[in-house]
Formats: C-alpha cells, sequence, structure tokens
C-alpha cells in the first residue's frame, strides 16, 4: 500500500488508536504516530520500523507483526493476549516526533499519567529518552528503570525502534524490551536464535 506525500500529509495530526485491553501488563509507549502509522491505523507500521522484530527476538511475541498495511487479523489480539497494550506519549501524527513542541511533549505526559491511572499497568515503557526528558522534566534522565513510578506502574526508558536511532540493532533493542517485559511479569518465550 503506497501512499503519496500529499496523501501522507493529509493524515497529519491525526490519532490512531491504542491497543489495550483485559490483563495489561505492560504499557509501551511511542513518542507519537508517524504520518504512515496514522494512514493504515497501526502503531509502529513504517516499513522498517524494528519495533515489532525487536519484540519476538526478546520473546515477547511468538511471531514477527508486519504492520506496514495495518494490523493483519489476530495481530491486536496477540498483543493483547500477551499483555501488551501500545500508546503514544502525543496523539497527532507528524512525519518525525522532532516536530513536536516542548508543549506538546509536556501535555502528552499528563495525559499519558492519567491514562496509566485509569488502565493500571504493571510497568510503562516510554520508547526513546530525549522525548522523555523533556516530557518529564528530567533532563538528567538515562535509560533503564526510572526513580520514579508513573500512577503507579514502574516507569521504564527503553531505546527508540526508528531507523533514526542508527546506534541500536534489533538485537540491541530486544535485549531492553525483553527486561521490561520480564519486570512486566509477562511470561516470555524464548530467544529465537539469530
Amino acid at each position: 500500500m503506497g501512499f503519496t506525500r500529499a496523501e501522507l500529509e493529509s493524515y497529519r495530526g491525526k490519532p490512531v488508536p491504542d491497543v489495550r485491553g483485559d490483563g495489561l501488563r505492560l504499557l509501551i509507549v511511542g513518542i507519537n504516530p508517524g504520518l504512515h502509522t496514522a494512514a493504515v491505523q497501526a502503531p509502529f507500521s513504517r516499513r522498517g520500523n524494528r519495533f515489532y522484530a525487536a519484540l519476538y527476538r526478546a520473546g515477547i511475541l511468538d511471531h514477527v507483526i508486519d504492520a506496514s498495511e495495518g494490523f493483519q487479523p489476530g495481530d491486536r489480539e496477540h498483543l493483547i493476549a500477551r499483555g501488551v497494550g501500545l500508546t503514544s506519549l502525543v496523539a497527532g501524527a507528524t512525519a518525525r516526533a522532532d516536530e513536536l513542541s516542548t508543549r506538546q511533549l509536556l501535555e502528552g505526559a499528563a495525559a499519558l499519567e492519567s491514562r496509566v491511572a485509569e488502565l493500571r499497568p504493571a510497568v510503562v515503557a516510554m520508547l526513546g529518552i530525549t522525548a522523555y526528558r523533556i516530557a518529564f522534566s528530567r533532563p538528567h534522565a538515562v535509560v533503564g528503570r526510572q526513580p520514579e513510578t508513573l500512577a503507579g506502574a514502574e516507569l521504564w526508558v527503553v531505546p527508540n525502534p526508528s531507523g533514526l536511532n542508527a546506534h541500536e540493532s534489533v538485537d540491541s533493542l530486544a535485549v531492553a524490551y525483553r527486561e521490561v517485559a520480564i519486570a512486566a511479569g509477562i511470561p516470555v518465550y524464548p530467544q529465537p536464535i539469530s
């Protein structure tokens, strides 16, 4: 499913529905949807995004989800059955996360805290240290478990799977994602051989 630049631009500011359900253990928080993600209405859908491959390598999923044309039947249900939810810090789609203002990130953090209080996951994993530092006014935060909680949930910052985060590989992302899944009490699968 290809989109022209003009078609993608028509999705600017559009939200993508959260993935969430009963038994939520781990809420993974992206910065905000990309234009392609908004177009197909599935998180992390841009071809080449390493998110679902890293979840598979981490032993969180039993297969790699290909959301490039939207979720396939059963994808959303598999995430929910595994106790995984997906949401965004900022709801509106942009071409790149660096287009977001400080105000949008701060407002997103407040909205996220309310969502976490409602959903009550065991662990919240924020994808991306830079956005986290700004949104939560923690300029010296480092990747890993944070000293504070978010609405009672353990709060972690893990690497962003975007290709723009070139110093991370699928394997290094998988290590971080497996750690948060275990902290959330998700029974992980044996890690596949690379």
